[in-house]
């Protein structure tokens, strides 16, 4: 499974980031009983919090969806970091997905479909996944959006 999510990854142009360090007082993963959870990822790019803003007011749709596709990319890594491969991955059970936004704005889970479709598209059937995306007033260091995740592994 490495070679073909990696694989996957480089045919639609991504590379991994470097796992972000905690903000707080929290670590990036634990592995307990056969799952992996992954700690809220934000939208880190390689010169820092690169979707900084709210929904409706800063950022439109496809800039939300490309700030939740970069929090999915940063899971990525915290998983690799946290297992060394991805072959232990067996399948990715729950996407939690936050976004910053106006009061107004209603499209909360089309943003987080940045994550869920980039989860699909690397890990295939095994990037199916239960889902929850919900607006909030705001997030750490006024990111646009935070996902965390949940994985069942061997």
């Amino acid at each position: 499974m490495t070679n073909s999510v990696e694989n996957r990854l480089a045919s639609l142009g991504l590379t991994l980031p470097t796992p972000a360090a905690p903000a707080a007082n929290y670590v990036p993963f634990v592995i307990d009983d056969g799952y992996l959870f992954v700690s809220g990822q934000l939208p880190m790019g390689p010169d820092g919090l690169a979707f900084k803003g709210k929904l409706g007011e800063t950022f439109n749709i496809p800039d939300g969806q490309e700030a939740a596709r970069l929090c999915g990319l940063n899971i990525l890594a915290q998983a690799k970091a946290a297992l060394g491969d991805f072959d232990r991955l067996k399948q990715l059970v729950k996407l939690g997905g936050f976004v910053n936004a106006t009061p107004d704005f209603v499209d909360h889970p089309v943003v987080i479909n940045g994550a869920s479709d980039l989860m699909a598209a690397v890990l295939e059937e095994r990037g199916q996944h239960a889902r929850f995306a919900v607006g909030c007033s705001g997030l750490p260091f006024g990111a646009a959006v935070e996902v965390d995740a949940l994985f069942s592994i061997e």
